[in-house]
């Protein structure tokens, strides 16, 4: 029980009790523990430790109460020859509180005496930013659920959800605008929940979910999705849509474990899973995902000496004119590891990030890539992508120009990636980093445009060069209208305010003529060239510049 909380029922004279939001007991205070005695066993409904609350006027009002309603009074006598005796109702975590009070003490008690012993009780089981209960309220609900089962023979489901991409938007909008969208995230969760459902804010942008009395798994899982779905409707702040999404992990008692921790450990290795297979998603917890948390710890540990090893490497994808002729290369992050093999970047930048490994792996990518761009002829570009976690480290100019003067490479061939989540708000830092850029000759282009946030303000306001249409509009480019109409009106608006643009994920030489009848400056796909290994780059720049001079020749003989 929270420190706070205990002393408060340890030492009131109050005749206090609190009850969760099926109405059985949870906690009541010593005073009334010595006068009603055994019938304040933990659990014990409401109805039978106050049997005058069950006329249907009264249970109206409990009800209004627990629906979120303000605190009230009522009689809690039986019978009208019965002694003067009221107690006072209000909101308590998911559930209610009750103080008994007699007529001569309620005289006593001003108003603003009774809504300070609310507000004391709300504090000690409450977070004070969300309003949702807090985690130590979270335990003690949790222990309560577990001790049940053997009574009532159902199930437990523990649902712990993370939001998604959280981390980013606190860092680049900042802190307060990190709590208010965990107070609207928040507000989500409660308005979810349903009948036997209690939320808590568990930690950071950790919450969970105890949910009783369903059928199972369906219960959990039918939750989870609701959750999922509400939280993945963007939230705006000061005029900016901000997409989070969430993933969440389920684990099922007695199923999955009858102790707490098992239980908790559980839900969190699925959380995990869920987190591992793309996140927005929902993973029920079993015995297979252990051997996934084993294999991502095994990760971890070979990623810290792979740069030492020398088993990072990098692969190029071409880039090409409207006309087809080659313009240059895209680096792209591999890693042979001894035993599995190749692992791509989405399997292990993760990682980098939250082990804090990017800004040695961003330094070496920036030097090799600059290295193997000076084999090539001084007419290619080389593009190079960045991680949030690089980008926003502060270290990443001071790097680059490093990178330059080392390899002698000219800053205009060098073409950086960014993405959107790293650029929220024109922040000071954001834009310092971007003209120092732009000071050193480098260009900037903004990957993934037309996915995410894609608020035109980063248009407006950031010193982009180019930016890339995401393949997503252009899979079906052919056939979908809606697909044609955005990356059209892309492709004018980027053209207006003088930024080039680059559409990735081609892959038809009918996406490619219609791209190109539109005005769209670079294209990139596996249609036109699948990524390849350094040495490989010279044998296709020397084919690419072979096909120009016949169609060159062909052109002068027409």
């Amino acid at each position: 029980m929270d420190a706070l909380l205990r002393n408060i029922l340890s030492n009131t004279t109050d005749l206090i009790s609190l009850y969760d939001r099926d109405l059985r007991l949870i906690h009541c205070g010593n005073r009334l523990k010595s006068i009603r005695g055994n019938v304040l066993a933990a659990g014990a409904s409401l109805w039978d430790i106050y049997p005058g609350l069950h006329k249907a006027e009264r249970r109206d009002e409990i009800h209004r109460v627990l629906g979120g309603g303000s605190p009230t009074r009522v009689d809690l006598r039986r019978l009208p020859s019965d002694p003067p005796l009221s107690a006072l109702i209000f909101r308590a975590g998911d559930g209610i509180g009750i103080i008994e009070v007699k007529e001569a003490e309620a005289g006593e008690q001003t108003a603003a005496q009774m809504q300070e012993h609310v507000m004391l009780i709300h504090q000690a089981t409450h977070d004070a930013l969300t309003g949702l209960q807090n985690r130590r309220r979270f335990g003690e609900r949790l222990q309560q659920a577990l001790s049940e089962l053997d009574r009532s023979g159902r199930t437990t489901a523990l649902l712990q959800l993370d939001l998604d991409n959280f981390k980013s938007v606190n860092d680049t909008l900042g802190h307060g605008a990190g709590d208010v969208l965990l107070q609207l995230a928040a507000d989500r969760i409660r308005n979810t929940l349903s009948e036997g459902d209690s939320a808590y804010r568990y930690a950071g942008d950790e919450f969970a979910v105890i949910q009783s009395g369903k059928r199972q798994p369906a219960g959990a899982e039918q939750l989870a999705e609701a959750l999922v779905n509400t939280l993945k409707v963007p939230f705006v702040i000061n005029g900016i849509p901000l997409f989070l999404g969430a993933s969440v992990g389920i684990a099922l008692a007695p199923e999955h474990g009858t102790q707490s921790e098992e239980l908790m450990k559980a839900a969190d290795i699925a959380l995990y899973s869920a987190k591992s297979d793309g996140r927005g998603c929902t993973r029920i917890f079993n015995r297979s995902m252990l051997l996934l948390i084993e294999q991502r710890e095994n990760l971890r540990r070979s990623l810290r000496i792979a740069l030492e090893r020398r088993e990072l490497f990098l692969e190029y994808q071409p880039l090409f004119s409207p006309h087809l002729s080659l313009v240059g290369f895209e680096a792209l992050l591999r890693w042979n590891h001894p035993e599995i093999g190749v692992i791509p970047p989405s399997a292990f930048i993760s990682i980098a990030e939250s082990d804090g490994l990017m800004d040695d792996i961003g330094r070496w990518v920036l030097e090799e890539g600059c290295r193997q761009a000076m084999t090539w002829p001084p007419s290619l570009t080389i593009a190079i992508n960045l991680s949030p976690a690089q980008f926003l480290s502060g270290s990443l100019t001071d790097a680059l120009a490093q990178a330059i003067d080392s390899v002698g490479i000219q800053p205009d061939r060098l073409e950086l990636e960014i993405t959107e989540t790293v650029l929220l708000e024109k922040t000071v830092d954001n834009l310092d980093t971007l003209n120092t850029l732009n000071v050193l000759g480098v260009k900037i282009s903004l990957d993934d445009f037309g996915t995410h946030y894609s608020s035109l303000t980063y248009l407006k306001n950031f010193p982009f060069d180019s930016l890339k249409i995401d393949q997503y509009f252009i899979n079906d480019l052919e056939t979908d209208r809606k697909s044609q109409a955005i990356v059209r009106s892309i492709i004018a608006l980027a053209h207006g305010l003088g930024i080039s643009v680059t559409a990735e994920g081609v892959e038809t030489t009918g996406q490619a003529r219609w791209l190109a009848q539109q005005g769209c400056d670079c294209l990139q796909g596996n249609y036109l060239g699948r990524p390849m290994s350094a040495q490989a780059t010279h044998d296709f720049i020397r084919n690419s510049q072979a096909k120009l001079r016949v169609k060159e020749q062909q052109g002068r003989a027409l």
